[in-house]
């Protein structure tokens, strides 16, 4: 067993593109690689679980610099015919060792390209002009990419490298992130491969959403009409998260499920309907929540209606200097000065917490009022 050992190493040195190390451990032995040590990547974008297992060569090796040396000689540009494996020319495995795996838990689209979800190869294509080939394969289970196969390939994308100062260690990572994408990029010496990775966020939330409200989620009114804000919040989807929210209205009649159909319906430019809702929520809100309204409807130009909201949250809560001060900076941006200074003494004589003092005594000055009082 020892001397085939030995004639595989002797046989396949020669030709590693990178530091190819050869487990020479007892069967059912472990010990620490010295060279090329494996990492696993895990990120999540959206509900989707990106995972990269490879290996970690240094530019360093034993003591020899080889800054200037990886890509175009330790790392071949284009596809390298190496002699040995499929006897193909083959592309770089992107990593040292075994193959990289990278593994989505969902489909994805890749530099806007689709891909399924499931585990691939990747192995990369290094060209001298700055430009690179990713490759995903099908085939993931092979050592490094002697045994290639472009028949295999499930997708190849074509990226631009970018140059970024000294990494010493091969390095995978998430250069950049939002909530329904991410860039990918291999980072080793001075060279950077990045490639995007988007998710469907929508599909695979509204899913998820379907699927728990079939469950425990689907008892009480809370899960529906958090499905329902979603939509809301992401503005799609209306008819179904309107169906959701009059579920949850049906089990329980509440101020936040009435605002989230007051949105959708506004969102389907249903104005009048939704407006009938803002009201029916006023009729049950504390205060909190009717000074929230008020300030909604500011946001939506609906000037008076805020106006009316204001003034009902005065009625119901008299000696609120906070209430006053929003209904003066309501009055104020609806251009009725003498009302809007009218509420904001008031508020000023009600010993306003200083949050509240502040505000209202800005918006006298802004009307050409200045606070005479402590």
């Amino acid at each position: 067993m020892i001397t085939c050992k030995k004639q595989l190493l002797h046989l396949l040195l020669p030709v590693a593109l990178i530091c190819f190390t050869i487990n020479l451990n007892g069967q059912g032995l472990k010990s620490p690689r010295a060279v090329s040590p494996a990492a696993t990547l895990k990120q999540t974008i959206g509900l989707t679980e990106i995972t990269v297992e490879y290996s970690r060569p240094r530019v360093t090796l034993n003591g020899n610099d080889r800054s200037g040396k990886i890509w175009g000689q330790q790392v071949a540009y284009g596809f390298n015919k190496v002699g040995f494996g499929s006897g193909n020319p083959i592309p770089w495995r992107a990593g040292a060792n075994e193959n990289t795996i990278i593994t989505f838990s969902n489909d994805v689209k890749i530099e806007g390209k689709d891909l399924a979800a499931g585990q691939y190869g990747l192995h990369m294509e290094i060209k001298e002009d700055g430009g690179a080939t990713v490759i995903f394969s099908k085939n993931s289970s092979s050592w490094g990419s002697f045994f290639y196969d472009e028949k295999e390939d499930a997708l190849r994308v074509s990226v631009t490298t970018e140059k970024v100062p000294h990494t010493e260690v091969l390095t995978y990572d998430f250069v950049d992130m939002g909530k329904d994408y991410g860039v990918l990029a291999l980072s080793w010496e001075e060279k950077r491969i990045p490639f995007k990775v988007s998710v469907d966020i929508h599909d695979m939330v509204l899913q998820s959403f379907r699927d728990q409200l079939r469950s425990t989620a689907g008892f009480g009114p809370q899960g529906f009409t958090a499905a329902a804000r979603y939509c809301m919040n992401e503005n799609i989807n209306h008819e179904e998260a309107i169906g959701w929210i009059d579920q949850a209205l049906n089990q329980q009649k509440g101020f936040n499920g009435l605002m989230v159909k007051s949105g959708l319906l506004a969102q389907q430019g249903k104005t009048s309907e939704a407006m009938a809702m803002s009201d029916e929520a006023a009729q049950i809100a504390n205060m909190g929540q009717l000074n929230f309204l008020g300030y909604q409807m500011l946001g939506q130009k609906q000037n008076q209606k805020a106006i009316e909201y204001f003034q009902l949250n005065v009625k119901r809560n008299p000696t609120n200097a906070n209430v006053h001060d929003s209904l003066g900076e309501a009055y104020k941006i609806n251009g009725d000065d003498k009302l809007a200074i009218k509420s904001l003494k008031k508020s000023l004589s009600l010993n306003p917490p200083a949050n509240v003092k502040a505000n209202s005594i800005k918006l006298l000055k802004e009307l050409g009022i200045e606070y005479q009082g402590t």
